[in-house]
């Protein structure tokens, strides 16, 4: 080395790095890692005290002079500089700089330090893809359930980084799908709620220590199960309709538009399903449709339909109540959707005043039948008409009942009343059959009846009984001396019956029968005769 200080000469670094190749072999030298676009300070052995004359060597196919103690030397670079008098300072690394440095310090003795400097670069930007069903507006991504999901992670590094994929689901810890120096994606075949959350893919640099993450958050969006339902009802406080719409069990919650039918006039488009008709926009029997969509479908969507009907009033017209007893009017509606307001009134005034439960005054309502009972009933103050009023948006409906409060009637009265004229009755069929005796008389013969044995009976006043009596005797006595004239073959199957009665209670009547009696009787004699005259 010439003694004015100059750069070494050729031969000499040819001879150290020789010598430098040897101390590698050995492997004494100290590994220094540093980071792209930072400093970094290589020590030149571990010595404290005073230091020799320092200089410093990059080693490459052969030597080349970085920065010398000697003053005279300039540095190679500006961005190297001695700290410490010994040690060398690099400022802004880059990848070139990694390799290894010799620092050689003369101190009554000459001794060489072997520096390896590893120049780590990120990671940088770290790129994730999530390939899932879609992407909501505010950039957040979500898979259908069910579906697969492929995730990758990539990022630029040196050495090429350690990439690890975390799970953290809502309200739970974080844990680990595992680490790969060489895989950095995977898939998920099956979605399903509980993978719903946080993906976090890590990449580590293992040289510098050095990690970036990126957080992207996934969820898992289902369809309800069912069709959805949809009904219709008043208002609270007004005459307002209330459409409402529901397609429960999806996430997350689906559109809902109303439309009229038929026209598909559109009534509303909201994310409750709920919207509210006033009284001009309805008639009976309209309908409304309601159409429900949802972000993971179906494509075609679900729908179902109410239809507006008007009330239908049933009641029995009149009622009666006793005074001081208790009565129930009955009022059913039918028919009407959605379900009316049925309210009890009284038309003493106008306007008609609503009845209010009380304790003389019970209104109970099941479903759509409801029932006024009014307790210990006065005809001042309940007699006349009730109405029963049935309220929908529709329409309103109307039936009056006319209640009657009388007096209450004596039932033992009555029934006193009853038994006496039964009893009294009684009494004068009992006179009427002991008054009147009947007499049975029977008739043989033909002639009343034109047969043989025929039986007549006759009813006879019995206050004529005695003179009839008489008659009788006379007759019978007629009649035993014609038997006597007969010759002995007249038959002796025809004999007459005679009988007295009270026929229908007619006296004339009851002379007619004796005269045709008579009548018959003079024929047969006569007949007798005319055989008796033919000769034999």
């Amino acid at each position: 080395m010439a003694a004015g200080g100059g750069a070494p000469e050729p031969r000499v670094l040819v001879c150290l790095g020789a010598l430098l190749a040897g101390w590698v072999a050995l492997g004494l030298e100290a590994v220094v890692i540093g980071e792209v676009h930072e400093n970094v300070t290589l020590h030149c052995g571990n010595i404290s005290g005073p230091r020799g004359l320092v200089t410093w060597y990059r080693n490459d196919s052969e030597p080349v002079f970085l920065l010398s103690s000697n003053s005279s030397l300039p540095p190679a670079e500006p961005r190297f500089s001695l700290v410490d008098a010994s040690s060398l300072h690099i400022k802004s690394l880059g990848l070139g700089d990694e390799g290894n440095y010799t620092c050689q310090e003369i101190l009554n003795v000459t001794q060489w330090f072997q520096v390896w400097l590893q120049v780590a670069s990120g990671p940088y930007q770290i790129e994730v893809h999530i390939a899932a069903t879609g992407t909501l507006p505010n950039g957040t991504l979500y898979a259908a359930r069910g579906s697969g999901v492929d995730f990758s992670c990539n990022s630029s590094s040196r050495p090429p980084p350690m990439v690890e994929w975390w799970f953290q689901a809502l309200n739970s810890s974080s844990e680990s799908f595992g680490h790969n120096l060489t895989v950095n994606s995977f898939s998920l075949l099956l979605m399903s709620p509980n993978l719903q959350g946080n993906y976090t893919c890590l990449a580590l640099n293992l040289l510098s220590r050095r990690h970036r993450k990126v957080t992207t958050e996934l969820l898992v969006y289902y369809p309800p199960p069912s069709a959805p339902q949809c009904w219709a009802q008043m208002a609270s406080g007004s005459f307002m309709l209330q459409l409402t719409c529901r397609w429960d069990g999806g996430y997350p919650d689906p559109d809902f538009l109303w439309i009229e039918e038929p026209g598909g006039v559109i009534v509303g488009k909201s994310k409750l399903g709920v919207e509210m008709l006033s009284e001009s926009q309805l008639s009976d029997g309209k309908k409304f449709k309601c159409v429900t969509s949802h972000i993971v479908g179906p494509e075609s969507g679900a729908s179902c339909v109410v239809q507006i009907r008007g009330p239908s009033l049933l009641s029995e017209p009149m009622k009666t109540c006793f005074v001081g007893g208790n009565v129930t009017l009955t009022c059913q509606v039918s028919g009407a959707y959605p379900p009316a307001k049925i309210l009890w009134l009284r038309n003493l005034t106008q306007p008609e005043v609503v009845i209010q439960p009380s304790s003389r005054h019970l209104i109970t309502q099941d479903g759509q039948d409801s029932t006024l009972t009014i307790h210990n009933c006065s005809q001042d103050l309940d007699e006349g008409y009730y109405v029963c009023r049935a309220d929908s948006p529709v329409g309103v409906r109307e039936v009056e009942i006319w209640l009657s409060v009388k007096d209450p009637v004596n039932i033992g009265g009555i029934v006193g009343t009853i038994v006496s004229l039964l009893l009294l009755g009684l009494a004068i069929i009992s006179g009427l059959l002991l008054y009147y005796s009947p007499v049975f008389c029977w008739k043989v013969g033909n002639t009343f009846r034109g047969q043989n044995m025929d039986d007549v009976m006759v009813l006879v006043d019995s206050e004529e009984e005695e003179e009839e009596e008489e008659d009788a005797a006379v007759e019978e006595q007629e009649e035993a001396h014609e038997r006597e004239e007969l010759p002995k073959e007249i038959p002796k199957q025809d004999h007459i019956h005679r009988v007295t009665a009270l026929v229908n209670g007619n006296i004339e009547q009851m002379g007619n029968g004796f005269q045709d009696l008579q009548d018959d009787s003079s024929e047969e004699q006569s007949d007798i005769v005319q055989e008796e005259d033919r000769p034999v």
